[in-house]
């Protein structure tokens, strides 16, 4: 299995940025999917999941503001993140399991290498 991320960069508060994840060895559509971020000496929180049928939920930081979506047919997640704060500085990671709890526990399986986010 091999998540990778992409899309991270650095940009000023207010602005936007759309996060993907490309994954192979697995299908994003019968996989629960997650985006998890941390920032310097803070631990790993969860930001946005994305069930198998397409349910959604997220974390209260970033409700309103991000929305996680998935393109079955491109195999590849996303976060689309606006109106970014200095808060959301963190590095990103996407994630995935078959079992729905296991990522909402912050614990799935498989895991990207993370991409980095700077606001400003």
């Amino acid at each position: 299995v091999q998540l990778v991320e992409s899309g991270g960069g650095s940009v000023q508060a207010g602005g936007s940025l759309r996060l993907s994840c490309a994954a192979s060895g697995i299908t994003v559509s019968s996989y629960c999917m997650g985006w998890f971020r941390q920032a310097p000496g803070k631990e790993r929180g969860r930001v946005a999941v994305i069930d198998s049928d397409g349910s959604t939920s997220y974390s209260d930081s970033v409700k309103g503001r991000f929305t996680i979506s998935k393109d079955n047919a491109k195999n590849t997640l996303y976060l689309q993140m606006t109106g970014l704060e200095p808060e959301d500085t963190a590095m990103y990671y996407c994630a995935a399991d078959p079992a729905p709890h296991l990522v909402r526990w912050g614990r799935p399986r498989d895991w990207g290498q993370g991409t980095q986010v700077t606001v400003s």
